[in-house]
């Protein structure tokens, strides 16, 4: 592993149990089947999909909020997959979450001051005066000041961008290697969007933490990632550098999320977009072979629909899971 390599998932499987019926049999939805990616320390990944591919209980998994059902997660040179009690406890101290909804993340009970402290409580960082100083200087970087304005207020007294700047400060509060963030704009108004992705991309590059950011919308990419993946059904079908993957898209399920891109000129705005036909698979019972065959428009039979397609590296880092780039080289 790379010195410079902070994180490395590999063959990581997370599968949900529910029960149907009087005699409740057991369903799995195969929400993470087989992912492996990589992300080094002060690097910016994207996790682009649809809603329901998979994308944030990717998440969840890599924070061993759901415990994996196979695979590896190694996390600063070591393994964190099954880890308990203290090593837990110290991994959960080294990362940090923002979640899509700021109001539903943050106690409504508590003030700003005791959200913030509580994570330093927890992991008994600090004394009074510490944490203290700490709060202050998480408010300062998200940039709600003067803080004096903010501290003792509760989360119902702040606007939705507001909120969403305190859960992003008590995500690194604690010092955190790596932070995932799921879908950090998508609660927020158009007017306020940019401004937490540009506040985000500071801290980011400030402090050299390592981001997985979660996301449906690739056009907010652009703003800090380096490196993309696309998810469709539980997999990652394409991945590499942000600007590489946007502008030389390779696989069909790439193609359709960027052809559905909102087009600035006015002008085209009554333009016909294509778009796959269909709905995504059931993730308890995925379609054999290549998840998106059934949708695709480069389906080949026999092959497409048998065996799900290895790495085919494009350019560099640039990788496509895709039968007809296979058979096209």
């Amino acid at each position: 592993m790379s010195s410079d390599r902070l994180l490395e998932v590999s063959h990581l499987k997370m599968y949900h149990v529910i029960r149907k019926g009087l005699l409740g049999g057991k369903f799995f939805i195969k929400a993470v089947d087989d992912v492996d990616l990589t992300l080094d320390r002060g690097e910016a990944l994207a996790i682009i999909g649809e809603s329901g591919s998979g994308k944030t209980t990717l998440g969840k998994t890599i924070l061993r909020l759901y415990e994996p059902l196979d695979g590896k997660i190694i996390f600063d040179g070591r393994d964190v997959t099954h880890i308990s009690g203290k090593d837990l406890k110290r991994y959960r101290r080294e990362t940090g979450f923002v979640q899509q909804d700021p109001y539903g993340a943050l106690p409504p009970f508590m003030s700003i001051r005791q959200i913030l402290e509580e994570p330093l409580k927890i992991h008994k960082i600090g004394n009074k005066e510490e944490r203290l100083e700490k709060v202050y200087k998480a408010l300062e970087e998200v940039r709600l000041t003067p803080v004096e304005d903010f501290i003792n207020k509760y989360p119902h007294m702040l606007s939705g961008g507001q909120q969403q700047r305190v859960v992003i400060a008590r995500s690194i509060i604690t010092d955190p290697k790596l932070v995932i963030a799921d879908e950090p704009v998508s609660m927020l108004d158009a007017s306020v969007r940019v401004e937490i992705l540009r506040l985000m991309e500071s801290i980011q590059k400030k402090y050299q933490l390592g981001i997985i950011y979660i996301s449906h919308d690739l056009s907010t990419t652009k703003y800090f990632s380096n490196r993309i993946n696309i998810m469709y059904a539980g997999k990652i079908v394409e991945g590499g550098p942000t600007r590489e993957v946007i502008y030389n898209p390779q696989h069909p399920y790439t193609q359709f999320l960027i052809n559905a891109l909102p087009d600035p000129d006015a002008n085209n705005r009554f333009v016909k977009r294509d778009v796959p036909p269909g709905e995504p698979p059931s993730l308890i019972n995925p379609p054999p072979g290549c998840r998106f065959h059934p949708r695709c428009p480069l389906f080949i039979k026999g092959v497409c629909d048998k065996e799900d397609p290895g790495y085919t590296y494009v350019n560099g880092d640039h990788f496509v899971k895709c039968w007809y780039y296979e058979e096209k080289r």
